[in-house]
């Protein structure tokens, strides 16, 4: 009998995990084998300081953000006192299983098939890939945390099948020396319809490799020809494809995480990814400490209300970032010329202050009143059409 079985080990899960085990519970952790998440691997220094992240998986340091408009149009955004720490995947998930195993998690490799329950408990049916033969973990709960399609949340808890996403893309290549479009110092975020028509393109250096990718809700779009469309405007198309991946990107966290006996859900698969910037990781973690939390305290008070808690705890210190940032995405990803206009208020010094001080500490900046009310003011007459986009 385990406390708690956590169907999928990406960071939410093995977070999840290593948190549950090192609070003196029994926990096994069950993943897929060799799938590896598209993502462009940036964390925040407060990502980095809350769960303890060596250095040694930081494969780049970024010092400054380039956003590119429809037209061309650069902005370069200095990260001021720091940076932002890349991370490939394919190392940095594996790193966080491992260390989750090593606190006392059972780890087990598999598929989930489903869940089923009878007298003797809740138990989790998997196809284990050693023998390739059905298995079955009894347990008091679950943490889903597989993905944005989630399985779990598809058969388990009431609204986990109609979360909206994004379909992202992107090319791990091998990453050339500095040259005049590419830096390894600095990540590019392309605003441009033509690229994706309601989301965005990017070029995040990796040390010796580097993340090509792009996202969109509209599936008319060839995610493929608009990667090698960017990579043959950043210069980057005779470099080397190492690999090439593809997955959904949640929109917008779900309303429910439990189903109210004995599921919660963690990271992708309660949709906990940034809007506007797709920012998942740092969002990813959290949720699978806060479902960590609610699981052992469901465990302590044998309350099953108390699995609410993961969605209480996440929206208490994230829900104004997710609303914001919504807004924006809403406000100026709709068209070229609002992706114009975004990225000519990107020139504002105050925009930059405040956007990367809120990024690297993950919570909105009240300390400067003016600045807010400057900027909200400005916002407000890039929409109405009140400024030329043309205007720096």
């Amino acid at each position: 009998m385990y406390d708690v079985v956590v169907v999928g080990a990406g960071p939410s899960g093995a977070t999840a995990a290593e948190d549950l085990v090192r609070s003196g519970l029994k926990v096994a952790m069950l993943d897929r084998d060799g799938r590896i998440k598209p993502c462009g691997g940036a964390i925040p220094p407060r990502l980095i300081a809350d769960f303890n992240i060596p250095d040694a998986q930081i494969v780049a340091k970024i010092t400054t953000a380039r956003m590119i408009s429809p037209t061309g149009r650069k902005v370069d955004i200095p990260i001021e006192n720091g940076f932002v720490g890349m991370v490939d995947r394919e190392h940095f998930d594996e790193f966080l299983r491992v260390r989750a195993a090593k606190a006392g998690a059972v780890r087990l490799t598999g598929t989930y098939l489903r869940i089923e329950r009878d007298a003797g408990g809740t138990h989790v049916l998997y196809r284990d890939k050693a023998s390739g033969s059905e298995a079955r973990l009894t347990t008091k709960l679950v943490i889903g945390a597989d993905g944005a399609r989630s399985k779990v949340g598809r058969t388990e808890v009431p609204g986990g099948d109609k979360i909206p996403y994004v379909l992202a893309y992107h090319e791990i290549i091998e990453a050339p020396a500095k040259t005049a479009i590419y830096d390894p110092e600095r990540c590019d975020v392309i605003y441009d319809g033509a690229i994706s028509p309601d989301f965005y393109g990017w070029v995040f250096p990796h040390g010796k490799s580097a993340s090509v990718g792009m996202g969109t809700e509209i599936d008319s779009v060839d995610l493929k020809q608009a990667t090698a469309d960017l990579r043959a405007a950043a210069g980057l198309t005779d470099c080397k494809t190492i690999r090439r991946e593809g997955a959904p990107i949640p929109l917008k966290p779900l309303d429910r995480w439990d189903n109210g006996r004995d599921v919660v859900l963690a990271g992708d698969a309660a949709g906990v990814v940034a809007p506007s910037s797709g920012e998942g990781i740092y969002y990813a973690m959290v949720g699978g400490r806060v479902a960590a939390t609610a699981a052992a305290a469901c465990l302590a008070s044998g309350r099953v209300r108390d699995l609410k808690l993961a969605r209480q705890l996440f929206m208490k210190d994230h829900k104004m970032v997710f609303r914001v940032l919504a807004s924006m995405q809403n406000a100026y990803y709709r068209s070229d010329e609002r992706r114009e206009r975004f990225v000519s208020l990107c020139h504002d010094v105050d925009v930059q202050r405040l956007t990367f001080e809120a990024y690297m500490n993950k919570k909105l900046v009240r300390a400067r009143p003016m600045a807010h009310l400057k900027i909200g003011l400005k916002n407000l007459a890039h929409l109405t059409r009140l400024i030329p986009a043309s205007r720096v």
